[in-house]
Parts: structure tokens; C-alpha cells; sequence
């Protein structure tokens, strides 16, 4: 009987900046960052823009030996791209060719925000699980209360046995704290992004994730 899971991951999740453009992406990699998600807000660029994008984010991880670069949303141009990883969110999930990527032997990173939905995309088989928002974020307006450390260690037998990424409002301050919880990864946005010193900031990022 064929399986029904996803791909599982190559290497360890560790340190995940998530960022907006594949010049990032790139830059991240020149900077020995490794897993790397792409997510680009569609109201802001036309579709040929996007296009372009996915194609040049998944071509610089396609270079880069044990660079696992997941694509956010757009997973119609992640599949054509032959993209390592795509990263869906619960509403996407009814919508998704799963089927499709799947067979393309594409990874999946679902995002949770409740036992529920943990329940329901564990379901999927994906290759990660994504719980959040762990701290109050100011980047988009979320429908979630924040999960907090101690609700994040309670929920991580309920993903299990599926690596699973903290997000949600994380600095690098944080980032140790969240990692003692167990999980096996930690998205940042604008920890890397937004700082002072975007090299300086991964590549801090990548030491404190490592346990």
C-alpha cells in the first residue's frame, strides 16, 4: 500500500527565519542558515512577481547542500518549481492539492494554533508541525490567544511524533527559553529582518538553537 505521509525533513530544523523576498533567502544561506521559509504577501505583487520569487528561493536552496527552503501559501508555484517544502496554514488545508504534493515527494509544514487543529494536521502526516503564536506578535492580527511556554511543552505529546516549529512573536532572547520546551525548531520574522545587524542576528540565532 502506497503511504500517505510526507516526505519527512533531510536535516534538523533549528533556527527558521521566515522572510519576504528570495534575495533574503539567499542571504540567509551565504550565511550558513539552513531551513528557511519563504512568505510573500500576495497583496503586495503581481503573480508573474511572485513567480518569480518562488523560482529563485527554491533555485538558491537547490544549490546549497542541507538547505531545506519551504515556500508559505503559494503552493501551486512551489510544485512547479520543484520546491524542497511548502508551508500551509489550517484554511489552506480544504483547498490543497495534497495528493499532488505529496507524490512530488514535496515536504509539509502545517501551522496549529489549537489541540484541534494539532488533531487535525496531525492527520495529514506532514513532515513538521508549526504551534503558535507563542508570544503576542504585532506582525498580523491573530484570532489565537498566545500559547505561552507552559501550554507549548503541554500540547508537544499531542504533535508527537511529528518535529514541531514554535512561532509567533519570538526574539532572540526568547529563543533559548522556547527551545528548553523541547520543540525542534523556531521560526523568527522579524528577529532577523528588522534588526540592526541582519548577519550578526542569524547567525546568534543559529548558535542559540542548537541543543
Amino acid at each position: 500500500m502506497k503511504s500517505t505521509a510526507f516526505t519527512p525533513l533531510t536535516g534538523p530544523i533549528g533556527f527558521y527565519p521566515v522572510v519576504p523576498d528570495a534575495a533574503w533567502v539567499q542571504r540567509l544561506l551565504d550565511w550558513g542558515v539552513r531551513t528557511i521559509q519563504l512568505r510573500i504577501k500576495a497583496a503586495d505583487h503581481t503573480q508573474s512577481e511572485i513567480e518569480r520569487e518562488v523560482r529563485a528561493a527554491v533555485e538558491a536552496g537547490s544549490k546549497v547542500a542541507g538547505a531545506q527552503v519551504f515556500i508559505n501559501d503559494h503552493w501551486q508555484l512551489a510544485l512547479a518549481a520543484g520546491a524542497y517544502g511548502v508551508h500551509l496554514g489550517q484554511e489552506d488545508l480544504d483547498s490543497a492539492d495534497l495528493d499532488a504534493l505529496r507524490s512530488a515527494g514535496i515536504r509539509l509544514g502545517l501551522s496549529t494554533h489549537t489541540p484541534a487543529e494539532l488533531a487535525r494536521a496531525k492527520a495529514v502526516q506532514p513532515s513538521y508541525l508549526a504551534i503558535g503564536p507563542i508570544y503576542p506578535t504585532t506582525l498580523k492580527v491573530m484570532p489565537y490567544e498566545p500559547v505561552g511556554l507552559e501550554q507549548l511543552k503541554a500540547w508537544l505529546p499531542l504533535a508527537a511524533p511529528y518535529p514541531v516549529v514554535a512561532i509567533g512573536g519570538i526574539s532572540l532572547e526568547r529563543l533559548p527559553g522556547v527551545m528548553a520546551c523541547g520543540v525542534d525548531g523556531v521560526a523568527v520574522v522579524s528577529a532577523v529582518t528588522l534588526a540592526p545587524d541582519p548577519q550578526a542576528a542569524a547567525l546568534s540565532g543559529v548558535r542559540l538553537a542548537l541543543r
